[in-house]
């Protein structure tokens, strides 16, 4: 029997868990009609919560509780910005590999031409740049759910 004790003198066993201080030990039971049901599982679907209790004790003790929607716009022009700068990235790659090999096996003439070709192909490209960034400043002030 003394095996079981702390040395403060308490009973305490060695096994099993240790007890919680703050035990939820009452439950609390409700019953909806079906268009309460039905209000309630379109309530919780918006939430995002998994549990039912959990969004229940959110909502009855006055926690602000966030609706997550997913907008499949924003989410496809995400997707689209995001590879057209991977191929923005690469077209820079390339452009570097372009100027090496053009400094090596074309005369300085013929690669001044070709150069200068590439130069207004680049300032295309940027003013596509500028027009594309504006567009998103302009995308995420109209539809992001921050800035509402």
């Amino acid at each position: 029997m003394n095996e079981n004790k702390k040395k403060n003198g308490t009973d305490s066993p060695k096994w099993g868990r240790h007890p919680r201080e703050s035990r939820k030990s009452h439950c609390v039971m409700v019953r909806f009609d079906d268009g309460e049901w039905l209000r309630f599982l379109a309530m919780h679907g918006k939430s995002g919560v998994e549990a039912r209790a959990v969004f229940l004790k959110a909502h009855f003790f006055g926690q602000p509780f966030r609706v997550l929607v997913t907008d499949k716009t924003l989410l496809d022009y995400c997707t689209k910005l995001s590879a057209f700068h991977a191929q923005y990235r690469m077209v820079g790659n390339n452009y570097n590999q372009t100027v090496k090999e053009l400094r090596c096996h074309f005369s300085e003439k013929k690669a001044m031409a070709l150069l200068y070709k590439l130069e207004q192909c680049t300032k295309e490209l940027a003013a596509i740049t500028r027009q594309v960034v504006e567009l998103s400043r302009e995308f995420q002030e109209r539809w992001s759910q921050k800035s509402r």
